[in-house]
């Protein structure tokens, strides 16, 4: 399993959440330790557990901050360069999938226990979920990453 859809769909398939998968196929190559990134997501994953922002848009702005992200203070040129790549990101995973949001995209509110087990029923998790990690993957190597 050579590329990183590839290897995002697998951790996704083994129980890792949308944003660990997004996170975890680019951490090394800008110097975080994969278990260190897979920890600082796992709390990302369905939108915040609240259906919010979709869990793979929130690890590719992770993956964005690493390489543009501002870690001096003042250096305010980071700062807009890794804003203006994150909305960059935002516009083209909506424009391909219709939404950033998470209870948009499944057409389910997790924070609700049944609807929660509906999009679970319907398998959403399995298919949407895995269509939406490979997308933010496939989009950050199509802009750089």
């Amino acid at each position: 399993m050579d590329s990183r859809v590839e290897r995002a769909e697998e951790l996704f398939g083994n129980g890792f959440n949308c944003a660990q998968s997004v996170l975890a196929v680019f951490c090394e190559k800008y110097s975080m330790d994969k278990e260190v990134a897979l920890k600082i997501s796992s709390g990302l994953g369905g939108g915040f557990r609240l259906g919010e922002i979709c869990g793979a848009v929130s690890g590719a702005a992770l993956v964005i901050g690493l390489k543009h992200g501002q870690c001096i203070a003042g250096d305010n040129g980071s700062k807009v360069d890794c804003n203006s790549k994150v909305v960059e990101f935002m516009k083209v995973f909506k424009s391909k999938n219709g939404s950033v949001v998470c209870r948009e995209i499944l057409g389910f509110d997790l924070s609700i226990k049944k609807e929660y087990e509906q999009a679970q029923s319907q398998n959403l998790f399995k298919t949407t979920c895995v269509d939406m990690v490979k997308s933010a993957v496939e989009i950050l190597e199509e802009i750089g990453y």
